[in-house]
């Protein structure tokens, strides 16, 4: 019996822990997003997000989804109010680079919470998929390859 309850338990873990890293991420699509401490326009509003600001989103009831921010926040927002764009916030600063290498020539620095878009995913046809590092875009145009443990918000 001990050996079939560590083994579920086991499975279990492991089960979690791949879950956990198929996060579901979204952006404020709207200029003014409020975070709320409940599902409803009546409940405490937390803080004001502004646009194409990552979320994780972690539960949809009845038009509300509860997200988590970068800072590990927990609050409701409106699900209209989220789109799925793909942005990604710096968590800290962080060379970009020009191809998915430590050795790579840097294309720009990006400062902590400077938001990125994803430029390409795994999804994407010409995607270069190298493990750990993620091809985003600045809002100047620059393209280039951060690390994805520098990021949040994918």
């Amino acid at each position: 019996m001990k050996v079939r309850f560590r083994a579920a338990v086991t499975s279990g873990l492991i089960a979690a822990g791949l879950t956990a890293h198929a996060a579901d991420f979204r952006v404020t699509s709207d200029a003014a997003t409020v975070l709320y401490d409940a599902p409803s326009a009546r409940a405490r509003p937390l803080f004001v997000y502004g646009r194409d600001v990552p979320v994780e989103a972690l539960v949809n009831v009845e038009g509300w989804t509860k997200v988590r921010d970068v800072a590990g926040t927990i609050g409701w927002m409106q699900a209209k109010s989220l789109s799925e764009r793909r942005m990604v916030v710096v968590r800290v600063a962080a060379d970009v680079r020009a191809s998915p290498e430590d050795t790579a020539p840097i294309v720009f620095r990006a400062d902590r919470d400077v938001l990125l878009e994803v430029a390409e995913t795994a999804a994407s046809p010409s995607a270069t998929t190298m493990p750990g590092w993620l091809k985003v875009r600045h809002r100047d145009g620059q393209t280039g390859f951060i690390r994805l443990a520098q990021v949040f918000g994918f």
